[in-house]
């Protein structure tokens, strides 16, 4: 498979599965947090897929790593965001720990993603 198709990558479909996690979660945040926690979450979650999809389509190792790189510091991002949703009672535990579940699978799939492209990069 080329990693061009990115359409097709397990870490691709996963990350737009925790996006719209995300999204749906966020839809019952105070609309006074529309224009923040709310707007950033989304655009952090939607970063995910977006910079594994733009890692695909560079032609060095290199510059795949970089996306690959931002798209896992932005899960970081979204599980720190998702705990202060929690601290601030927009979601219950039963929906933090399902979404930081979710967060935590993508992180290991997009780090066996990173750790093989290392690799790769490793053997020239």
């Amino acid at each position: 498979m080329s990693f061009q198709d990115f359409t097709k990558l397990d870490v691709w479909i996963f990350a737009r599965k925790v996006t719209n996690s995300i999204y749906t979660l966020t839809k019952k945040f105070p609309s006074s947090e529309q224009f923040g926690l709310t707007n950033q979450m989304r655009r952090c979650a939607v970063s995910v897929p977006s910079n594994i999809a733009e890692g695909c389509g560079r032609h060095t190792t290199k510059g795949k790593l970089v996306f690959f790189y931002i798209s896992r510091g932005s899960l970081f991002e979204l599980e720190t965001q998702l705990y202060i949703s929690l601290d601030q009672n927009f979601i219950d535990e039963i929906v933090f720990s399902e979404a930081l579940e979710e967060i935590q699978a993508s992180k290991k799939l997009l780090n066996g993603f990173i750790n093989y492209f290392k690799k790769l990069e490793d053997g020239k």
